[in-house]
């Protein structure tokens, strides 16, 4: 599948505060498309004067400014993605901590089972949002990593290697910290899932309730029947769960198509899936 339709499945799929957050692909590849038309022009431009080196000066000069103002616009989207990845993070360490405690307390009530169920979801909840924003860095990372190459192939440059060295540096693609906090939720999984199905492990994770996770639920018709017989309506939260669980499906496909697209490795691939 085309990464342009990779990234518009997820887009809508994804929690509703996210959709603005992601890479502006379509932008980008309008930005790219004009840049070369412009060059296009220039270059019948330069056919048709006596003076070459005029209008060979000039189209250098318009090439150097269009390649600033593209550079300008991805660095504008980094920014874009540091500033939403940081702050997700340093809320995750937060609800992290509270459901730890939350978790540890219910060793002291392992009778009472509505209070472990509900703790397990609010945990399956946090962990697919977690989920989500691996697949938000991964995403992003691979569509600069297109347009780039898009852009050097189109244009004949070769800004995409120290480019995407830059982007390797970025807060958003460095993923050390959420991979520790989605092992500390795995944790907690096994702990809650042992104190009521001790045959479950935190593999089901992925797993938990996918067939109501993708229901045909809309934010518009949340209280709409789920089934063609009617009857079954969505309380407020199970249209949050339905939304959180199928949003996390959306992003585990996604992040297997990216991951296992390419069949050549460089230093621009993504890892593969483990």
């Amino acid at each position: 599948m085309k990464y342009g339709k990779i990234l518009s499945n997820q887009l809508e799929e994804t929690l509703p505060d996210w959709e603005d957050k992601y890479l502006s692909y379509k932008e980008l590849k309008k930005r790219l498309k004009l840049i070369n038309q412009k060059v296009v022009e220039r270059a019948n431009e330069k056919l048709g004067d006596d003076d070459f080196s005029i209008v060979s000066d000039e189209a250098d000069d318009l090439s150097r400014q269009e390649e600033m103002d593209f550079i300008r616009f991805l660095e504008a989207e980094l920014d874009k993605f540091n500033w939403f990845f940081e702050d997700k993070e340093q809320d995750y360490i937060i609800r992290s901590k509270e459901l730890q405690d939350r978790v540890a307390k219910t060793k002291k009530s392992s009778n009472d089972r509505d209070s472990i169920m509900k703790a397990r979801r609010d945990v399956l909840d946090f962990h697919g949002e977690m989920v989500l924003l691996e697949c938000y860095s991964a995403l992003n990372y691979t569509g600069l990593v297109k347009i780039l190459k898009k852009y050097d192939k189109q244009r004949g440059a070769f800004i995409r290697f120290s480019f995407i060295q830059k982007v390797l540096q970025q807060p958003f693609v460095t993923t050390d910290l959420l991979n520790d906090l989605l092992k500390d939720c795995e944790m907690m999984l096994n702990h809650l899932f042992s104190m009521t199905e001790p045959s479950v492990t935190s593999s089901a994770v992925h797993h938990e309730n996918a067939n109501f996770a993708t229901r045909p639920v809309t934010a518009t018709s949340k209280n709409e029947s789920l089934t063609e017989g009617g009857g079954e309506e969505l309380t407020e939260t199970e249209y949050m769960e339905s939304l959180y669980l199928r949003s996390t499906l959306s992003a585990l496909r996604a992040l297997k198509e990216i991951r296992s697209g390419s069949r050549t490795r460089n230093v621009s691939s993504m890892p593969p899936m483990m």
